[in-house]
């Protein structure tokens, strides 16, 4: 479908105020807060004129200049348009609105029609509507033209010759769309551009039929459709369904501007022979739509000459309400806390203010009082911009550092094929790049460089700088090829900084801590719940869950063309409804379009199919509810602080009062006390108790680091507390396996203690190498290849020199096959078969050199790594 131009559009609304429009109708309104039903009365007019102004208020939302509506009453108290000017007749028919963008002003006039005693002749306001628009739009044929005309059928028309008035409205292309105020038919409406022709009306199929309805209401309608069906572009509908649609999400297409630019594909400056460069223009693809912002308003306060002047009656009173807007004024504390040499005192810190004997919340009041009286008013011309750095401020006298030499256009910096890229890096909108619309030769050259593109499977990376000297920005540019037309879309790819890398353990390989490879471990999903749960991943497709097609087959549930951001419509909603409305207490905002929550809930279809699989889901994997857990009030003695900062724990048998002031903090402690609590006994049985639960779980974690003990404090009669340390280094876990001399946190460092006792080199050599094997079969073992080659180097040395040659080489063959298995490590081995006869295997020549054996020869350790 080609895209809509947005504007350029005059709409001529002809509103019927008959007599018959001052007629009472109950409308229901949504439900109450209880779910009562509510209902309100009004008159056909102010029914109809609901639909108006939320058209009307539709275009003050878009905003646009070339947006413009007019408003003809007919039925009018008096007589006032062009034709009657000129040439009389036409009587009751008044140019209520002349023809302009519409505002606030346009809606309150709405707001003052009244039905009246006159009946006035719709074609009659037709044939005004027609040359209002077209003495205001003169030659702007490219400007499209509507007629909306609301009324209740009931006025009388003058039929005669209103094949000349249709003739007229098609060579002007103006699309009428009549909308009757009391519901006689039941059908599927829209606003504009849609055919109703083949509907009957009058079917009761389509569940209404009004009673007694009046002859002449019959006759109009007859005529009506006739009218609209030999109209190349009308449409007749009901009132209320107008409205309801009017709630429906609406999405314009309109076209983008395209904006020039350069495509360049080598380097142009040195090598222009071998370069290439292309005018190009370039026009949104996707634009992120927001929710429009609430802004803050306020009465505005009228004057004392104002007051005393008296509006006249038919004068329509202007707006009482203004935007408020920010105003920002720049002060500077007069500190006297600043040295000669221009330094800052810094505050004191929180352990301090409990030495003074002041509390933070009477600091802060002292200082918010110094405050205001040392603060002096500059202005903005005086202030310099500046960026934090560190604990000081890089000041920026120009607001900002000189940018980059850069140059406007788009720079292809390299190719790459289309199966690498990664989708999920793409960022902000994507642009449209064009061929020069008005050179052949460039529209060639890009196609070729598309079809080249499509061909090969490739993508490229492209350098973006939408002006001289702005900030580059990076992307790829897609080849897209059409019947006729080719052309590239680029995306926005972030730099090497946006990026966030997060690395996760395996969720289907699970080693343990001594380096083996476990199959069977709760963490680990059974054959049986694997299937479950493909069970109910099938069930819940969503592919055949929609409705049937035309075929009886199932279609897709989603379609991202008619999924609307709750948000934006829902708040587009009611900004219109409380323009319209006048009390929105008697008349709140109606529920959302069902189109809104088309995708809020899941299929039907889905969820009964899957029910079984979840059942099948719940048992495998043995879910239950576990309820959320209350935290119980220790019995033991200790504080609850009310605040991070309003008071401190301390530990002891007795409970430890906290009492604060705003004048000095006391803080009672009660002595110490040698005996044991009989909770505290208690809570060591259940401690012992978990223990073999928890060595189970020791075998997967990487490293264990046991808590921090720290020494009793020493009791204190009401004296300040200490200033605490900074930060206190936890004990380190050395890592020892239960029998070994070698731990896993620094094993380098134990072989060497052991070695220099001289008698567990056996032990230490045995160890260090299970050592190795576990650490180079743990996950992130990357992290410390680097450690654990050099383990190999000193284990190495030390085998040859104390004769532990077959302990070495049967260590390096068991590492070879746990590198090269499943899952292994095949990175750290190939870091060892870089290093090469370094880290071999020991042969019997080399093991002769220092008084040794080995069962390896001289070919096979250097064979060893082929």
């Amino acid at each position: 479908m080609p895209a809509e131009r947005a504007g350029y559009t005059v709409t001529m609304f002809l509103i019927d105020t008959s007599p018959s429009m001052s007629k009472l109708r109950t409308v229901e309104l949504p439900p109450g807060p209880n779910g009562d039903v509510q209902t309100t009365e009004m008159t056909h007019l102010q029914w109809s004129l609901q639909f108006v102004k939320l058209k009307i208020q539709e275009m003050i939302f878009n905003g646009r200049k070339t947006d413009q509506c007019g408003v003809i009453v007919f039925g009018a108290k008096e007589t006032d348009n062009i034709i009657h000017e000129q040439n009389g007749g036409y009587e009751y028919v008044q140019e209520y609105i002349p023809i302009a963008q519409p505002n606030a002003l346009t809606l309150s006039k709405l707001d003052l029609l009244k039905p009246t005693d006159n009946f006035g002749d719709p074609v009659d306001a037709l044939i005004v509507g027609i040359e209002t628009q077209d003495l205001h739009l003169g030659k702007k044929k490219t400007w499209t033209r509507k007629i909306v005309l609301v009324t209740d059928g009931e006025s009388p028309i003058e039929v005669e010759d209103w094949e000349a008035t249709v003739e007229k409205m098609n060579t002007t292309s103006i699309s009428l769309a009549i909308m009757f105020v009391v519901r006689f038919f039941r059908a599927l409406s829209v606003i504009d551009h849609f055919d109703i022709s083949g509907i009957d009306f009058d079917d009761e199929t389509f569940g209404y039929t009004e009673p007694n309805k009046p002859e002449i209401k019959r006759t109009n309608e007859k005529f009506y459709h006739q009218f609209t069906k030999a109209m190349q572009n009308g449409v007749v509908g009901t009132c209320e369904e107008a409205l309801q649609e009017t709630a429906r999400p609406d999405i314009k297409l309109t076209k983008s501007v395209l904006m020039g630019a350069v495509l360049r594909l080598g380097d142009v400056d040195t090598r222009s022979d071998e370069a290439l460069e292309l005018t190009v223009k370039t026009s949104k693809c996707t634009a992120l739509s927001r929710p429009k912002s609430w802004k803050k308003f306020a009465v505005r306060e009228a004057k004392d000459d104002e007051k005393d002047q008296h509006m006249e009656d038919d004068e329509v009173a202007k707006v009482a309400y203004a935007q408020l807007k920010m105003r920002s004024e720049y002060y500077v504390e007069q500190s006297e806390d600043v040295d000669t040499d221009g330094d800052v005192k810094m505050e004191d810190d929180d352990e301090d203010l409990l030495d003074k004997g002041a509390s933070k919340k009477e600091k802060e009041q002292t200082e918010e009082g110094e405050k205001s009286t040392h603060l002096e008013k500059v202005e903005k011309e005086e202030l310099v911009r500046g960026f934090k750095y560190g604990t000081t401020y890089a000041p920026c006298p120009d607001g900002q550092f000189p940018r980059l030499p850069t140059r406007k256009g788009i720079d292809i910096c390299g190719f790459f094929p289309a199966k690498n890229f990664r989708r999920e890096l793409s960022m902000g909108e994507v642009q449209y790049v064009w061929a020069d619309p008005s050179s052949a030769k460039q529209q060639a050259a890009l196609s070729s460089i598309v079809q080249a593109m499509y061909e090969k499977g490739a993508m490229a990376i492209a350098r973006w700088v939408t002006k001289d000297g702005m900030d580059p920005k990076m992307g790829v540019l897609t080849p897209v090829v059409f019947d006729e037309v080719d052309y590239l879309l680029w995306a926005h790819m972030p730099f090497a900084d946006d990026v966030r890398k997060y690395t996760f353990a395996s969720l289907d390989n699970l080693v343990s801590k001594k380096g083996e490879v476990l199959t069977e471990h709760p963490f680990l999903p059974t054959e049986e719940q694997l299937e479950a749960m493909d069970n109910f991943v099938d069930a819940m497709d969503l592919m055949d869950a929609g409705e049937r097609d035309e075929e009886g087959n199932r279609t897709a549930w989603f379609n991202t063309l008619e999924s609307y951001n709750p948000s934006i419509h829902r708040t587009k909603q009611a900004m219109f409804h409380c323009a319209v409305v006048s009390d929105v207490v008697a008349n709140p905002l109606p529920p959302p379009h069902p189109e809104l929550l088309k995708y809020f809930d899941p299929p039907k279809r889905a969820l009964k199919r899957s029910r079984e699989a979840l059942e099948e889901c719940k048992n495998t994997f043995k879910i239950k509810h576990v309820p959320k857990k209350v935290a119980k009030t220790r019995k033991d003695g200790h504080a609850h602080a009310q605040d991070e900062d309003d008071g401190l724990l301390l530990e002891g048998k007795g409970p430890s009062s906290l009492h604060t002031s705003m004048s000095q903090v006391q803080i009672t402690e009660a002595s110490s006390s040698t005996q044991q609590s009989p909770n505290k006994s208690k809570a060591k049985a259940n401690d012992s108790e978990t223990e073999e639960e928890e060595d189970e779980e020791e075998e997967m974690l990487l490293d264990s680091v046991k808590k921090a003990t720290l020494p009793p404090a020493a009791p204190r009669n009401n004296q300040p507390l200490p200033t605490p340390a900074r930060s206190l280094s936890p004990e380190v876990n050395p890592g020892r396996a239960p029998g070994r001399i070698i731990g896993a946190t620094y094993p380098l460092t134990d072989f060497k203690k052991n070695i220099a006792q001289g008698d567990v080199v056996t032990k230490a050599i045995e160890d260090l190498a299970a050592v190795v094997i576990e650490i180079a079969m743990r996950p992130f073992a990357s992290r410390r290849h680097k450690e654990l080659l050099e383990c190999m180097h000193v284990m190495r040395d030390t085998a040859l020199l104390e004769d532990e040659i077959d302990a070495w080489n049967a260590f390096l063959v068991d590492l070879k096959n746990k590198c090269t298995s499943d899952p292994g490590n095949q990175e750290f081995w190939s870091e060892i078969k870089d290093v090469g006869r370094g880290l071999s295997l020991i042969s019997n020549k080399e093991a002769k050199q220092h008084n040794g054996t080995s069962k390896v020869s001289e070919g096979g350790a250097i064979n060893f790594f082929d």
